[in-house]
């Protein structure tokens, strides 16, 4: 029997419906209870009520195990950095959504994954709405992204896009920007919730059909989000964010959905006058080549996903000139930099009130997890006393309100990172696991412990050298050791001389 639609004798009624995550509502709300807008919920139109009967299927459901899944494997993109976020490449068939600020690289980027993916068996498709052909050819002669294989339109008609994809036929389309496309079939401007929920829907089932990868290019709000209604990230199989201070040479993308892979991965980019370029080892990025350590840094690893990066603390600490001290941050967070200074100053000992106190990171990356609160403390301290750290050292370690230096995740992978960059000192919480061979690890279980790793520090106390340090340990090749004699900071200081910069490169 063929489908049919058939209508009660009911009258139609209004309809409101969530211009943000598209929910359809019977009667009108403040407050959408899917998404938790608040007045986005709008009248729409009336719409009767309808009852769908069983229709013909497009093909038969089989068991799962009976289903091919050579047809999904990835396909390289031509850049290894992107890969590693998208799970290996661009599964056929596959939408995704690459969302950043102005500037930040997007077109850039896709630009030159646009020709490095293009083949004859392969074409690609590259779609702009936001500038015309000949700038983007500009582009790609400054970039190098030409082949014969890309081809290139400019079109904010979706009608014309999808009339594109049947004359080309291509493996890969990449649309720059969603927003900018607009459907004759609705009113509206383009950008607005109708028409990207149309067009991103066209070309979701066009790449489903045609087994053909699409990348669109989203536009994001001023406070971070993506433009548009919360629905289009539902509909799309991967959503990635493309990060980067537009003063700095790095940009990060990371993984927020994916249907394919993981979601804890990032690739890291350096964008210069020649193009972008992935970075397979950016740690470089994040220190500063010295011929000498100086007061007021401190090295530390952080986890970017699961990748783990090598980036530079400092401080900076003079006297105040008015009654209420600054404390200004870059690269680190304002609320979790203030706590770690109150424990500095109670539990370490360092008087900072008429201090003006100024922390930062190097090379543009904002260190948000708490493994960075260690660095932080002995950066500052190490202003304090005008006294540097060694260059090969490396804090690891959150720092809690009583003063205890607490465990966080992957220190085995952050040493091992560590290790592989020259470093070959540690100061780190207790029980770091296994420490890679010729490196000497010194556990900390609180602040005060921390803090005497600066010989400045020791001197000041006063103390016997002979006194010895509560709950030391240390480890040394992956072997636990019992605790150890008392070790002041000039005993611990053995060996920590600067290393060569080209080692750290």
């Amino acid at each position: 029997m063929a489908a049919r639609t058939s209508k009660t004798s009911a009258k139609p009624r209004p309809a409101y419906r969530c211009t943000e995550c598209g929910n359809q509502l019977p009667k009108w709300v403040g407050r959408c209870p899917e998404c938790n807008a608040w007045g986005t919920v709008e009248e729409y139109g009336a719409v009767p009520i309808r009852t769908t009967a069983a229709g013909p299927v497009s093909a038969p459901a089989r068991p799962i195990g009976q289903v091919d899944g050579q047809v999904a494997t990835a396909r390289s993109t031509g850049v290894p950095e992107l890969d590693r976020v998208l799970g290996g490449g661009l599964v056929p068939g596959a939408v995704v959504l690459l969302a950043g600020e102005p500037g930040v690289g997007k077109s850039t980027l896709l630009l030159d994954v646009a020709a490095k993916a293009a083949s004859a068996s392969h074409r690609t498709l590259y779609v702009t709405g936001e500038e015309s052909a000949g700038q983007v050819r500009l582009r790609a002669d400054r970039i190098n992204a030409l082949s014969e294989h890309l081809y290139l339109a400019a079109e904010q008609d979706l009608g014309a896009v999808l009339g594109h994809i049947e004359q080309v036929n291509p493996g890969l389309l990449i649309l720059d920007s969603v927003q900018t496309i607009a459907s004759a079939e609705l009113d509206g401007a383009p950008g607005g919730p109708a028409q990207v929920r149309e067009v991103a829907g066209a070309l979701i089932r066009a790449s489903k059909e045609r087994g053909m990868a699409t990348l669109l290019v989203g536009h994001v709000t001023k406070d971070g989000q993506i433009a548009g209604p919360r629905l289009l990230e539902h509909l799309v199989d991967v959503v990635l964010s493309f990060e980067g201070d537009r003063h700095a040479r790095l940009r990060i993308i990371r993984g927020v959905k994916n249907r394919y892979g993981a979601t804890d991965e990032v690739g890291c980019f350096e964008l210069h006058d020649e193009g972008i370029e992935g970075l397979a080892d950016p740690s470089g990025l994040f220190l500063t080549r010295r011929d000498k350590p100086v007061p007021g840094t401190c090295l530390t690893v952080t986890l970017e996903g699961k990748r783990p990066l090598v980036a530079e603390v400092q401080a900076l600490m003079v006297d105040s000139q008015i009654p209420s001290p600054r404390r200004t941050t870059s690269g680190l967070e304002s609320p979790r930099i203030a706590m770690i200074l109150a424990v500095v100053e109670r539990h370490g000992g360092v008087k900072l009130g008429k201090q003006d106190i100024y922390t930062a990171t190097v090379g543009g990356v904002k260190l948000t997890e708490p493994s960075a609160d260690l660095a932080v403390a002995l950066a500052v301290a190490s202003s304090s006393t005008d006294t540097p750290l060694p260059s090969n050292l490396v804090a690891i370690g959150e720092v809690g309100l009583a003063g205890e230096v607490r465990r966080v995740t992957g220190v085995q992978r952050r040493l091992a990172e560590a290790h592989r960059l020259g470093f070959t000192h540690a100061l780190v919480p207790p029980d770091p696991g296994k420490v890679p061979p010729g490196m000497k690890v010194v556990e900390v279980a609180d602040i005060g412990e921390a803090l005497r790793a600066i010989p400045g520090r020791r001197r000041a106390s006063g103390r016997a050298r002979t006194e010895p340090r509560s709950e030391q340990r240390s480890q040394t090749n992956g072997t636990p050791s019992v605790p150890a004699p008392a070790a002041w900071p000039e005993d611990l200081m053995t060996g920590w001389e600067p290393v060569d910069s080209d080692e750290l490169g």
